[in-house]
């Protein structure tokens, strides 16, 4: 796999591999979310609205992101909310933090099921193998993440080709007929908007991927990619999933429930597999943001950020996730996502795709200048 070293690879398919990567765990690892935005509003309404809504926001956002993280050199989220909304940068971090504690205390409870549910393996054992593959991640820095990242992506679409190619044959023709003639309830448009909306917040945990970017062209096209990376695999799942529609609705973890149904020890242990490593991938991303930031500091003092601050502070942040969700506090802040999710979007989305765009225009403007100048 030379190509993943290749300049192309990194520029137009890196951002979008990593923004998958961040993604997956909390937005479509149990197929729960995939019901409760999408197929609860038929299995047509839902399919289009995840096609056409949440993949076009997503892809609209990301390259708005990218071309302001290109334009200003901002390639860690405190940099980039200080370019975009000056001394309220802080206020995306705050909504970040939030949303850091939910995410982590999800994979950390997720991580210790699977492998106890898989090979019987003690709850800690896989709570602990998480955070020693996330805190080896974040040591080695972004060149190690992007790698990971890749190679377990393309790992991660083939398992998800061959669990759709397995459910065509044990229920395809359910599939089929959910697709052409399947049913379309109102509130679909809102279902795909808000699952957008759902996610959006975790772009700038990106943008240290987006370093290779040189060009407004790259950024853009990176940006649509990156939006067609990240639904893709929720698109494989849904498709799964509509041939067992309308009970898959009823059902608390859809992915469980469908391997069930394929009755295959092998696939089962495979997806599982592969999901564990979805959940260090989602735990990397947001942590290194967070260091990244630490690290950009540092970098305005014309300093270099510790070592041991970065270990610390990954340790820390782990620690802290799986303590949340040990003493079932998830529920508790989950409640408040909601409200994070409206912060994102006020403080992130309208911005960026405002202010943002005004002020790329402004330095085009004064790059022009200075040329006739």
């Amino acid at each position: 796999m030379n190509f993943v070293k290749s300049d192309t690879f990194k520029k137009y398919f890196v951002p979008g591999i990593v923004f998958q990567s961040v993604v997956i765990a909390g937005g479509y690892g149990t197929g729960r979310e995939l019901v409760e935005f999408f197929l609860n509003f038929g299995t047509l309404g839902g399919l289009i609205a995840m096609v056409f809504i949440s993949t076009v926001i997503w892809s609209l956002v990301c390259a708005a992101t990218f071309e302001f993280a290109r334009v200003f050199k901002a390639y860690d989220y405190r940099s980039f909310f200080t370019k975009l909304l000056g001394k309220a940068w802080w206020l995306y971090e705050v909504c970040y933090f939030v949303l850091l504690l939910i995410v982590l205390a999800v994979i950390a409870s997720t991580a210790g099921s699977i492998l106890n549910e898989i090979f019987g393996l003690n709850y800690y054992v896989g709570v602990i193998g998480m955070m020693v593959g996330v805190g080896l991640l974040v040591f080695n820095g972004s060149e190690a993440i992007e790698k990971f990242l890749s190679y377990w992506s393309f790992l991660l679409y083939a398992v998800y080709i061959a669990f759709l190619v397995v459910c065509f044959t044990k229920f395809g023709d359910g599939i089929v007929s959910s697709v052409f003639q399947g049913n379309m309830k109102s509130g679909w448009v809102m279902g795909g908007f808000k699952y957008a909306f759902y996610n959006l917040g975790i772009i700038p945990a990106v943008l240290f991927s987006t370093r290779h970017i040189e060009t407004r062209k790259e950024a853009i096209g990176s940006g649509i990619m990156a939006g067609i990376i990240g639904i893709v695999p929720g698109i494989l799942l849904y498709l799964a999933m509509i041939g067992l529609y309308p009970d898959i609705l009823t059902v608390a973890v859809p992915t469980n429930h469908i391997l069930g149904v394929l009755g295959s020890p092998f696939f089962q242990i495979t997806f599982q597999v592969v999901l564990f490593g979805t959940l260090i991938e989602t735990g990397t991303g947001f942590i290194f943001a967070v260091t990244e930031r630490i690290n950009s500091v540092y970098k305005e003092k014309g300093e270099i950020m510790p070592t041991k601050l970065t270990t610390s502070l990954t340790i820390t942040l782990l620690i802290v996730g799986a303590v949340i969700a040990q003493f079932g506090l998830i529920g508790l802040i989950a409640k408040g996502y909601g409200t994070i999710t409206w912060g994102f979007f006020v403080f992130y989305v309208v911005p960026v795709c405002t202010i943002g765009v005004w002020k790329i225009k402004q330095q085009d403007n004064a790059l022009e200048n200075r040329k006739i100048g």
